[in-house]
């Protein structure tokens, strides 16, 4: 049997959800593709042969010939949707962040709560990535012992004209809290923000660099530099007491010329996590059919959303800020 999804937004990410649950996954019918513009809408569903079109997405979610919601629309419309899915008694899949307001997270979480039962998956896709899926393993055998610490970057082109240093926390690094917080199973205690002394972190794309500590005492560093100019570039490395594993993004060739040997990077997130995003809504429709959640929770869209509330005002205020969390209910 099918399951019929709806799909809320048609830009970038709504079309790479709909060319994924339509040609790569089996047992799913792409019901409706859902978006404020209506030909843009009409022009992914012709693309992903998707039934039907429409620009309400509440009238989506109550629609009973659709059986699940994936939300792709922009991050402020991502609470209430999904709380939309929750009172239908709908699973979704959230593109992060669950909410950029800590308070909405918890909203969401007490109407999950009070369903009984986990609905919600967040677009954590790193998760799945086969990188640091390995690296996850790797840590779980003992190969490395404890893990001490945690290094990431994540290096983009260029950043949007409107895109600030403090959109840098909450915008790119919720992935980069997410997968450390995932990778050491262990919740955060506190976050300190630095910015580069000759640049402004309220222009575009100003780089920030974050020092995190654990409650089971790891750190973990980040930085967000959306102006790296030379491509797309993730990478991390867990350090433990015996070794360390350092992720490898997957290069398909190496071009050896001129005394050279070179590799390329792309222009964006997509190439790099490709599988990472077809393993994840592969994960997201299996739970469906058992009953059985997969991925990120609500709680740990929660979790990502308050560092980085928390990061935003280490910038402001030039210290480390302490994290204080909610008390986690036992449904998760």
């Amino acid at each position: 049997m099918s399951i019929r999804i709806g799909l809320i937004g048609a830009g970038i990410m709504g079309a790479d959800h709909a060319r994924i649950l339509s040609l790569e996954i089996p047992g799913v019918t792409l019901q409706q593709i859902c978006d404020a513009d209506a030909a843009r809408a009409r022009s992914v569903a012709e693309t992903s042969g998707a039934r039907d079109v429409g620009t309400n997405p509440l009238a989506l979610i109550a629609d009973k010939s659709i059986d699940a919601v994936l939300i792709a629309s922009p991050d402020h419309t991502h609470a209430d949707l999904t709380k939309a899915c929750i009172a239908q008694g709908k699973p979704v899949l959230c593109e992060k962040p669950l909410s950029p307001d800590s308070t909405e997270c918890l909203d969401v979480i007490a109407a999950e709560v009070k369903s009984g039962r986990r609905l919600v998956q967040i677009g954590f896709m790193r998760r799945f990535d086969p990188a640091y899926v390995e690296m996850k393993q790797t840590l779980a055998k003992g190969a490395i012992g404890p893990a001490l610490m945690m290094h990431n970057f994540h290096r983009n082109v260029s950043a949007p004209a409107s895109f600030t240093g403090q959109m840098s926390i909450t915008n790119s690094a919720p992935h980069e809290f997410d997968i450390a917080r995932f990778m050491l199973d262990a919740d955060y205690e506190s976050i300190s923000v630095f910015c580069p002394e000759f640049r402004d972190s309220g222009k575009t794309g100003a780089p920030v660099f974050m020092v995190l500590k654990t409650r089971t005492g790891q750190l973990v560093n980040v930085e967000i530099n959306n102006n790296a100019a030379y491509g797309y570039d993730v990478r991390g490395e867990l350090v433990g007491e015996k070794g360390s594993v350092f992720l490898r993004s997957p290069i398909n060739s190496e071009l050896h010329v001129n005394l050279q040997t070179i590799t390329t990077y792309p222009a964006d997130w997509r190439p790099r996590f490709a599988e990472a995003y077809r393993l994840q809504n592969c994960a997201w429709v299996k739970s469906i059919e058992t009953g059985h959640p997969a991925g990120a929770s609500a709680w740990d869209g929660y979790a990502a959303s308050l560092v980085a509330e928390a990061g935003i005002a280490s910038l402001a205020l030039g210290g480390e800020v302490k994290i204080s969390s909610a008390a986690k209910p036992s449904l998760y």
